[in-house]
């Protein structure tokens, strides 16, 4: 991978977990996450008025990717009700780069090399390390980190091949994907109603603010990932993104407060270190 698209990349993942951070600070994270959809969907809304379309042969993987996108903000949302910060986002994206370098390979017929085997295990053995430590981490809180993690590397792979029959418009690409954010605000209605979007707004304007931010960020984070994955290899890009894991236990220890062992840092490590590894 070049060291511009790596450091981009990079970037990325710093972005990433901050979005990440922004969301588990928030108490009524399903809300933040529907005015964070509200944000991106409207950002895609106005890009897609600028922009030309993508080819023909991208639109099932744009509406597919969307799609799965909404159930990953909702399984995203159940994991953090069940865990802080620094025990769920490792899992969630820990797991992901295993997930995505095998579909890349049966899908997209992109190779795994004795580098990325390595990755693999150092990436499956932080996992395992970091769902046994504690008694705070239910099986059912893993299983929906799990289930996360399952979720990213779906769309990753859908985009990974989609924006490469985009006709070179991964702009494009992004806007109409995110386009499918709308059906968040709807979902969250159908749900609670609509006072229970509106009424935030005046009576906690710095969560919905806050959320808002956190959609924006969100946008630009992907978007470095799609634009990255026109020619990076699905498993490099996906596995430089996660070594997000550092930055969102170091956010979780920083700024909310979130009690880190020693255990935990050294998994963390592990899993990026394993990250690095598929990334080389």
């Amino acid at each position: 991978m070049l060291s511009f698209t790596g450091g981009l990349v990079l970037f990325a993942a710093l972005l990433h977990a901050s979005w990440n951070a922004m969301l588990h600070g928030n108490r009524d994270r399903f809300l933040s996450m529907t005015w964070m959809s509200i944000a991106i969907a409207a950002v895609a809304t106005l890009v897609i008025l600028l922009t030309p379309q993508p080819a023909n042969a991208a639109w099932p993987y744009i509406v597919a990717s969307g799609l799965v996108h909404i159930v990953y903000n909702v399984t995203l949302v159940r994991s953090y009700r069940r865990n802080d910060l620094a025990e769920a986002y490792p899992i969630a994206r820990g797991s992901s780069p295993l997930l995505v370098t095998l579909g890349a390979a049966l899908f997209a017929h992109e190779a795994i090399g004795p580098l990325h085997i390595l990755g693999i295990v150092m990436i499956s053995g932080g996992i395992i390390a970091l769902a046994l430590q504690g008694r705070r981490v239910s099986r059912a809180g893993v299983l929906a980190a799990l289930t996360t993690g399952v979720t990213i590397a779906c769309y990753t792979v859908i985009d990974g091949i989609g924006v490469r029959l985009s006709g070179r418009q991964a702009l494009a690409y992004t806007a109409w994907m995110f386009l499918f954010y709308w059906l968040m605000p709807v979902l969250f209605v159908a749900m609670r109603g609509f006072a229970a979007l509106w009424t935030p707004i005046r009576a906690a304007p710095m969560a919905v603010g806050s959320s808002l931010v956190g959609g924006l960020v969100s946008i630009a984070a992907y978007g470095i990932v799609i634009w990255a994955l026109q020619s990076g290899a699905m498993g490099s890009v996906s596995a430089l993104r996660e070594t997000s894991v550092v930055f969102a236990v170091l956010i979780g220890r920083v700024f909310l407060r979130e009690a880190v062992s020693g255990k935990r840092w050294l998994a963390c490590v592990i899993v990026a270190a394993g990250a690095v590894c598929l990334g080389l």
